[in-house]
Order: structure tokens, then C-alpha cells, then sequence
């Protein structure tokens, strides 16, 4: 099996696994309760948002846990907005991830709430001008994504955070993080609340995180029992969050490393894609993109007949966003890339994790380039 669907998902680590496992069997006392044990485990839940937020510069007190990045995206971007009067202007851009843009289409009508949709650039980037010229005294809220999940295009977030501060000094700036977490270089993120998912990072599913800086005005998401500082209640997902922590460790011990092995097998696999007659990349040229995912279109060929041809051969990719695999219809981000016609319908995301190698990377264009030949010479009876 090849399989190059990480943007989709990531098959757990053992040690993430493990961690989990332990804390399912062992250590399977709620953090909530009174007594020793339960204390224990509350302790080693904090010790892991410590390592978490260290990864963003931030103090463990700025840290949700959520169950991913579909909750927390949800959570930043309602919280925040619950917590405001009046006027409202709010801004994302028209290639988010629908855990955000949806959000943003319902808000459309909510009372007293202007929607604005940013364009992007032929390489999926936000237009920086676009925002400056968005961005009024009555802006509440951009959300903007850091990596595109199906393009791998990364956006200027220390740009946009300038403009917001100059243009609209009240906003808040939401970053849904969660194809860039891990895959970029760990560091603090120019905006005040940042999205992370830690099925993404090779760690359980249903775990996730929401960073929340200090000085927002913010009321947080499920009401109940008052866990995560009143701000997301819940019994902990203790599992999930020291499943996340062992997964973290990994990437802050390996992270530069796995990161020069993605780019050397993401420019070995364009490389060969685009051998292939008529072939071509959307989005930002390998090198300049995140280093896990690269979209290619194959003129003459429908995507999702390529992706079950490749699937009897174990080779799992994918035609774009994973929560959006099952709607029919034209590709949201690729539209507004400028993708139109035969070569949005043959369009492919390949998506990778720093165990794929460079060999599997051969085999795969090669599977490809067999299965383009013989469908055009199939789609032109």
C-alpha cells in the first residue's frame, strides 16, 4: 500500500498509540475527580499543554483542548464573536477549509453581520490587497487559513496580521492551523487564536487544540461541567491529549528533518507527475509550498475515476478536501484559483507524512502515468 492521503489523515504513531492505550487501561481516571490518582492524570494533562503551547511561544494558560480542528475553528470563530456588540464586519476568503466557510455562510445572516470573501492568487494564496481594502474600523474578525489543504499554498500571515493591526486595530485575527501545524517550523503565529487538529500529526483522532491569546475577549464554546477554564466543558479526552503529547514529542525532536524528507519526496514526486503529457500543478511550485501537498491536474481524465483506478492498485489519494469528498459539483478552491473545465475535472491532491519514501514516490507516478494513458485513450472512443 502507498498510501497519499495525509491531509485527510495520519496513521497514529505507535508511541501516540501507546500512550493512549496506557491511559485507557491504566491511567483511565477522570482529571476532575478528588483523589490521587485522578490528580495524577490531571497533571500529566497539564504537562502536555505545557509542551504544547511551548511549540507556539505561548503560556499553557492560552491553550483549549477541543475535539479538532473542526471544533476549534467553530469555537474561534463563534466564541469570539459572541463576546462583541453592534456592527459587525467579518472577513475570511473563499478557499477555507468548510469547518470555517461554512461557518462564514451561515453568518450571512445573522443580524447586524457583514460577510466579506477574500480572492486568491493563481497559486491559491489570500491577495494581501484585497484584505487592506476589506479591512474597516468596524472589522471584528479575519480568519484566514495558514496552509490551503488541498493546494499547500501558504499564506503571508505575518503580512495580513500587519494590515489588521494598521486597518481595523480591534479585530481579532483567527488562523485555522491546521494543516500547517508540525509542517511549518514551530514558533509564535502572528494572530490571536490558532486552530490545530492532532489527527493530522499522526496522533488519535478527536483531539485537537484551540489557542486563545490572553488579552481576547473571548466566551468560549460547550457549556456543562466548566473544564478547560469554564471555556470548553467536557469529561478531558485524556487519551487523545497524551496520545497528541507523545505524537508532539516526535515532531519536536524530528520536525526539521521530516520536513527536508517531505520536500525531497514531494519535488521527486512532481518531478514524474509532470513527465506526463498535459500535466500540471495547482498551486505554488513545490519548493514553495508546505512540504506535504501537491495538486496536479490531468487534462482528459476525471479525477475521481484516476483516484479508483490507482485504489485497486493500494495507491490512496484523494480530489481535494476529505469533508468535501462526497459533494458533487465544481472544486470551491480550485475555482478560485482559475481552475475551470477538464483541468479542475482532472485534478488530483497528493498529500504526504515523513514515512513515505522516495521509492514509493516512483511507483506512484508511474501507476499514474499508466492509468492517464489508458483512460484518455478510454474517454476518446
Amino acid at each position: 500500500m502507498i498510501y497519499l492521503d495525509n491531509s485527510a489523515t495520519t496513521r497514529v504513531l505507535d508511541s501516540a498509540a501507546e500512550a493512549a492505550a496506557h491511559c485507557m487501561r491504566e491511567a483511565f481516571f477522570n482529571p476532575a475527580s478528588a483523589y490521587a490518582p485522578a490528580a495524577a492524570v490531571e497533571k500529566q494533562v497539564e504537562a502536555a499543554r505545557a509542551r504544547l503551547a511551548a511549540c507556539l511561544h505561548a503560556d499553557s494558560s492560552e491553550l483549549l483542548y477541543t475535539s479538532g480542528g473542526t471544533e476549534s475553528n467553530n469555537t474561534a470563530i463563534f466564541g469570539t464573536l459572541r463576546a462583541m456588540r453592534g456592527r459587525k464586519r467579518i472577513i475570511t476568503s473563499g478557499v477555507e477549509h468548510p469547518s470555517v466557510y461554512e461557518v462564514f455562510r451561515t453568518l450571512e445572516n445573522a443580524p447586524d453581520t457583514e460577510v466579506v470573501y477574500l480572492g486568491v492568487d493563481g497559486e491559491g494564496r489570500i491577495r494581501l490587497d484585497e484584505l487592506s481594502a476589506a479591512l474597516t474600523e468596524d472589522t471584528a474578525l479575519v480568519s484566514l487559513m495558514q496552509v490551503n489543504n488541498e493546494t499547500g499554498a501558504i499564506n503571508d500571515l505575518s503580512g495580513a496580521q500587519a494590515l489588521i493591526k494598521k486597518r481595523a486595530p480591534h479585530a481579532y485575527f483567527h488562523v485555522d492551523g491546521v494543516q500547517g501545524f508540525g509542517k511549518l517550523p514551530f514558533g509564535p503565529v502572528p494572530c490571536d487564536l490558532y486552530s490545530i487538529s492532532g489527527h493530522k500529526l499522526h496522533a488519535p483522532k478527536g483531539v485537537g487544540a484551540l489557542y486563545v491569546k490572553r488579552a481576547v475577549r473571548f466566551q468560549g464554546g460547550l457549556i456543562g461541567g466548566g473544564q478547560e477554564r469554564n471555556l470548553r466543558s467536557g469529561t478531558t479526552n485524556t487519551p487523545g491529549i497524551l496520545g497528541l503529547d507523545a505524537s508532539l514529542t516526535a515532531y519536536t525532536l524530528n520536525q526539521e528533518q521530516w520536513r527536508r524528507h517531505m520536500y525531497d519526496c514531494k519535488e521527486r514526486l512532481a518531478k514524474n507527475l509532470l513527465s506526463i503529457p498535459d500535466s500540471g500543478i495547482n498551486g505554488p511550485a513545490p519548493a514553495m509550498g508546505a512540504p506535504h501537498i501537491l495538486n496536479v491536474s490531468f487534462p482528459g481524465v476525471r479525477g475521481e475515476v484516476l483516484l479508483h483506478a490507482l485504489a485497486q492498485k493500494e495507491i490512496y489519494v484523494s480530489t481535494g478536501s476529505a469533508c468535501s469528498a462526497h459533494k458533487r459539483g465544481k472544486n470551491r478552491v480550485l475555482a478560485a484559483m482559475g481552475v475551470m473545465g477538464p483541468r479542475q475535472e482532472g485534478a488530483l491532491r497528493f498529500s504526504l507524512c515523513p514515512f513515505n519514501t522516495l521509492e514509493e514516490m516512483d511507483i506512484a507516478a508511474q501507476a499514474v502515468a499508466e492509468q492517464v494513458a489508458f483512460l484518455r485513450r478510454y474517454q476518446r472512443r
